[in-house]
């Protein structure tokens, strides 16, 4: 693993058992409702799914009833708590430490590659983006919520500015042009969700 991925990984670590704790209240109030339209994109047919940056499982709720999920992250201490939720909860998933960057998984593996509020973490999105395709099958999707820079001028100065001490806390980059980053690998088409606000966008995207 690179040293950037490493460091970041490590913070990930280091809040995992205070995670959902740290998050609450933004969960409450706004992600919630994201995360469920986000899994209401989810393909009807072909139910072989990968969720990337699994976290500590904030998405188990929304998993479609029968699909076949295999959900993965690159923090082993929080991949323990995705498996603690996982078995209180009785979730038909399957966990694995992985970093997107370099996914183990054979080209055309999953009808639906899904994420949320993940490539704010990852150093490289453009590759994590092109396994994402890679791993994709030929017609599936990949769906991903995130936030990202503003459109606006001053909020975008100020998180710009603010963005080397978020990432060095917590690891996460606030100005990232994940938008732009998407539609620069070879998918037919990319569709940004109309109920997207400046900062939270729900990508569709079609191999």
């Amino acid at each position: 693993m690179k040293p950037d991925s490493l460091s970041i990984r490590k913070r990930y670590d280091r809040i995992a058992p205070y995670f959902e704790l740290l998050e609450a209240v933004m969960e409450g109030l706004f992600f919630k409702s994201w995360r469920k339209r986000l899994w209401d994109k989810v393909d009807k047919e072909g139910y072989h799914i990968l969720e990337i940056g699994v976290g500590t499982g904030k998405n188990f709720d929304y998993y479609p009833t029968g699909a076949r999920i295999t959900a993965i992250d690159f923090s082993p201490e929080m991949l323990k708590q995705a498996a603690l939720k996982r078995d209180r909860k009785h979730v038909a998933v399957e966990l694995d430490v992985m970093d997107v960057q370099a996914l183990y998984f054979a080209d055309n593996s999953f009808d639906t590659v899904i994420a949320s509020f993940v490539f704010c973490s990852v150093p490289l999105p453009l590759k994590g983006l092109k396994e994402l395709y890679r791993v994709c099958k030929p017609g599936g999707q990949v769906l991903l919520l995130e936030h990202v820079l503003s459109s606006k001028p001053v909020p975008a100065w100020l998180m710009n500015r603010l963005n080397p001490l978020v990432v060095r806390l917590f690891g996460a980059n606030i100005n990232r042009n994940t938008v732009k980053n998407v539609q620069s690998c070879a998918f037919e088409w990319v569709r940004v969700d109309e109920r997207s606000s400046d900062m939270i966008k729900l990508i569709e995207a079609r191999k």
